[in-house]
């Protein structure tokens, strides 16, 4: 939609809009079951659309919803239609699970190309994708999307820090496709003595992905990999990657409003702000079929761009930050809700701590979910191989289900006074 006027690209999203929300409302009890913002009952024979405005009487969809109606109660297709099934970690034990139907994916693919191509890569270049486990699905919907563009593409395998970069040099890798976490930690390891030189790399196109990565950092990995950074915005429950991207003039983000059409909400109130204010991001799927994504809240605190791009991309942008409206943490661009880290520990002891906390640590140049729990009667042992091995236990169950690597400390009850 590059070449309409905006009263073209409005009416596309407007009838784009109409018929997500006709899916949606028609299809999927969870919709139907809902009031709008002031408490009505929407009713499905009269609801209509007129502008693209109207959409902020709609009540806001949330990550909780995503676990309650666990496996396939908010797909809007029949099973039949439905080529691929992804899950991810959500809110509690029940894992998010998200639909596509091969038009969702073809959707995607192109979505994922437009913002590869917005970062200057073309079929010459040679793509390596490295992720963490939790960000899986992200791995396939790049691999897709850049063989779309015929780049040549290396694609996401769980390997050692060592044999990343051994790819990295010898297969002549000239854009990676990592978070900033692990772009960071390859980085320091090539600065640690190693004889591998960042000269001696074909790297040229740094595309961090998962988590928002400021300007200094950037400068940083900029100069130690001497390659040009591009920041990706995405979902890591659904949909994907590649909602929003940097254009070339890496002045913020822009959303791809032919697929999504974002809003920036009040934290406190749910009212829609002016732009250039900071709040919450509100993205509404406008072309997924099988998942319709109405009004979700991502917890992802951004502001509109409010003059034009001279790029000539006509979407609008986003600064993102890395401030969040709610209580999950953000590790290695996977994002872990505090509920469900605390369900699962609960689930492999047998019983909840007594005292707990959780946050993001740094462990040498890896980024991790650090976990204190207290020792008190609860948790007691003579025997300090049982104590390490049922710590053992838990790492293992959190890295399984969370997809991020797990430090367990046990820790007594004065040590939590000044850290959680």
């Amino acid at each position: 939609m590059h070449n309409l006027s905006p009263e073209e690209r409005t009416q596309i999203q407007l009838e784009r809009l109409q018929s997500t929300l006709n899916r949606a409302y028609r299809n999927v009890p969870f919709h139907q079951n809902r009031k709008n913002r002031k408490g009505e009952a929407i009713d499905i024979e009269r609801f209509q659309i007129e502008s693209i405005k109207d959409l902020s009487n709609l009540p806001f969809m949330e990550r909780k919803h995503l676990g309650e109606y666990y496996p396939y109660g908010l797909f809007a297709v029949p099973l039949r239609d439905i080529v691929r099934i992804h899950t991810a970690s959500g809110t509690t034990l029940n894992p998010t699970v998200s639909g596509y139907t091969r038009h969702d994916l073809l959707v995607w693919q192109e979505m994922v190309s437009t913002a590869l191509t917005a970062s200057k890569i073309t079929a010459h270049d040679i793509l390596q994708i490295n992720l963490d486990p939790g960000l899986a699905n992200w791995g396939r919907d790049y691999k897709d999307g850049a063989e779309s563009i015929e780049a040549s593409v290396i694609p996401n395998t769980h390997l050692s820090i060592e044999k990343q970069l051994k790819v990295l040099k010898d297969y002549k890798t000239s854009v990676l496709i990592t978070t900033p976490a692990s772009a960071s930690q390859l980085a320091g390891h090539i600065g640690s003595g190693t004889d591998l030189n960042p000269a001696d790399l074909n790297l040229k196109t740094l595309i961090l992905v998962g988590e928002p990565a400021g300007l200094e950092p950037r400068n940083l990995l900029e100069e130690q990999l001497h390659a040009t950074t591009w920041l990706h915005y995405g979902l890591s429950e659904v949909p994907g990657p590649a909602i929003a991207f940097e254009c070339e003039n890496h002045k913020g983000l822009h959303v791809n409003e032919d697929n999504f059409i974002p809003e920036i909400v009040d934290i406190e109130t749910g009212e829609l702000l002016p732009e250039g204010e900071t709040g919450e991001l509100i993205l509404t799927a406008l072309t997924t079929r099988a998942f319709p994504l109405i009004r979700f809240k991502t917890g992802d605190r951004a502001r509109f761009i409010q003059d034009t791009c001279s790029c000539g991309c006509p979407f609008k942008r986003i600064e993102w930050f890395e401030e969040r409206t709610d209580d999950m943490l953000l590790i290695n661009g996977v994002k872990v809700h505090q509920k469900l880290i605390l369900l699962h520990i609960e689930d492999a002891l047998g019983f909840v701590p007594g005292r707990y906390c959780f946050f993001k640590s740094q462990q040498g140049e890896t980024s991790c979910l650090e976990v204190w729990i207290t020792v008190d009667d609860t948790l007691f042992s003579d025997e300090i191989k049982a104590l390490e091995k049922l710590m053992k236990t838990v790492e293992d169950k959190l890295h399984e289900n969370i997809g991020v690597p797990v430090s367990i400390r046990l820790k007594e009850k004065h040590s939590f006074q000044n850290h959680c």
